[in-house]
């Protein structure tokens, strides 16, 4: 397991829908090791704190594997490793197989596995076409964001290990599959998610809902 690429950004404005949006889903990869501040990269921001960014989305890491599925998808929109806003693409990491509240060592730098990314409109504006968001979420290629526990420096190439693993074992395609599918009643799978103490506030809170509309309707 490994990094791939870091890649970075500042908010920009760029058209939409008649008007401008600020986003700072455009990352470019850069060479050398990069500082890993507690809330974000150095050299990287994000454009809307009240959904993006803060100590439980400080880094975007997305799996390098899932490239060629885009690829195949999107024929006519070239992507180079950066394309879905992410940070960290990586190798080796995939959301079936990492869990909620794993921890890793990447460079000299820790890191905690929080929550999967949802798609919002500023990945279609990326994209160039708004169907990127239902299809993203619909495919569970979602990437995954994590909190720094200890800042250091990050480069390509470096090694991701595994620290820890939490005995909840959610991963991160679990809550993923939670929230794609508003059929899915497996009510077990849902309280051990609601009980994983890495899983964000907002997470849980949404899942405590979930909870009780399934187990009224059972």
């Amino acid at each position: 397991m490994k990094v791939i690429s870091v890649n970075v950004g500042l908010p920009r404005d760029v058209g939409w829908q008649g008007g401008t949006a600020t986003t700072a889903i455009y990352k470019q990869p850069i060479d050398g090791r990069v500082k890993v501040r507690s809330l974000n990269l150095e050299g990287d921001r994000q454009a809307d704190l009240s959904v993006h960014g803060g100590p439980d989305k400080a880094v975007y890491g997305y799996p390098a594997e899932h490239y060629p599925f885009w690829r195949a998808e999107f024929p006519g929109i070239e992507m180079a490793y950066g394309m879905f806003g992410e940070n960290f693409t990586v190798e080796g990491l995939l959301e079936d197989e990492i869990h909620i509240g794993d921890r890793l060592h990447i460079g000299t730098a820790e890191f905690q596995v929080t929550q999967p990314r949802l798609p919002c409109y500023k990945l279609g504006i990326k994209f160039g076409r708004q169907d990127i968001i239902p299809r993203f979420l619909k495919s569970l290629r979602s990437g995954f964001y994590l909190a720094v526990l200890q800042e250091g420096e990050v480069a390509a190439g470096d090694a991701i290990e595994v620290v820890s693993r939490t005995s909840g074992n959610i991963t991160v395609a679990d809550v993923v599959r939670i929230y794609a599918d508003r059929q899915n009643r497996n009510l077990d799978l849902v309280n051990r998610a609601l009980y994983t103490e890495a899983l964000p506030a907002s997470w849980r809170d949404y899942l405590a809902r979930r909870l009780e509309r399934d187990q009224a309707g059972a």
